[in-house]
């Protein structure tokens, strides 16, 4: 099995942590060159320390906020003019949590232009590159409510399933170029979003941190929190060679979670 990555390179979003940072570090391992891309110049910095580089890789960085897509744009358009990007992570914090009838209607729109507007421009800079090595990994991260909406999160259940549909669309148009596109969903993750969402849940249910914590778990088949080199085994595999056949998917990894089929 071909999971070899000498000689890709990868742009890598929201790489100063949790799943980003880990799919940043095991994409390098497999010899793929990494840029990352976050808005905090000096966690960027820090970070590309922890790269490993052992094939003689160059990586660098990206200071790039999706608050404000134009400045994006810009900026992964001249980074995309001097290299071919042959893998792209598309990872954004999930927006804030809460019911979604009393979500005020500028929440959707942030959320909107965070997640798909952001990943549209990314993927219109990186995309012209692949289709001229005839090879492109496009992988985003979203959430397992696209199968399953979750309590509480209702702008973000909006806002995810805008992205499957956008992506599996995107899956079925880049096809016969060498490209796949497709999502992995991560579970319940032990990262510093999780930890808000454990806080609310315990303030909601008037349970302790630890104890809502454990119900969560109880959920779980698995009877833990994934950590989030876990759903980077799972995004490392779609970026190789390996899975140039799997194609428009949306991969749960939630330690058997997600009820639906």
């Amino acid at each position: 099995m071909n999971l070899d990555l000498k000689n890709k390179n990868a742009l890598i979003c929201g790489s100063t942590a949790g799943i980003g940072k880990a799919s940043a570090i095991q994409l390098a391992e497999m010899g793929a060159t990494i840029t990352l891309v976050a808005r905090n110049a000096e966690k960027l910095k820090e970070t590309l320390l922890e790269l490993p580089f052992q094939d003689g890789q160059k990586h660098n960085y990206l200071v790039a906020d999706f608050n404000d897509p134009e400045s994006l744009r810009e900026k992964v358009t001249k980074a995309a003019e001097g290299k071919v990007f042959h893998i792209l992570l598309n990872n954004t914090g999930g927006p804030k949590g809460g019911s979604i009838f009393e979500a005020d209607v500028t929440e959707f729109t942030k959320a909107f232009s965070q997640h798909l507007v952001c990943n549209q421009i990314l993927v219109q800079a990186v995309v012209p590159g692949m289709k001229q090595d005839d090879y492109g990994r496009i992988i985003n991260i979203i959430s397992t409510s696209v199968k399953q909406p979750i309590d509480g999160l209702g702008v973000s259940n909006t806002i995810r399933g805008a992205v499957a549909s956008w992506s599996k669309t995107l899956a079925n148009e880049l096809g016969p170029f060498g490209i796949t596109v497709n999502n992995v969903l991560p579970g319940f993750t032990a990262t510093d979003r999780l930890d808000d969402i454990v806080a609310n849940a315990a303030k909601k249910m008037s349970k302790t941190e630890k104890e809502a914590s454990a119900f969560m778990k109880g959920l779980v088949p698995a009877r833990r929190f994934a950590q989030p080199g876990e759903i980077a085994n799972a995004v490392a595999f779609l970026a190789s060679e390996a899975a140039s056949y799997i194609n428009g998917i949306n991969l749960p990894v939630d330690g058997g979670r997600t009820k639906s089929l």
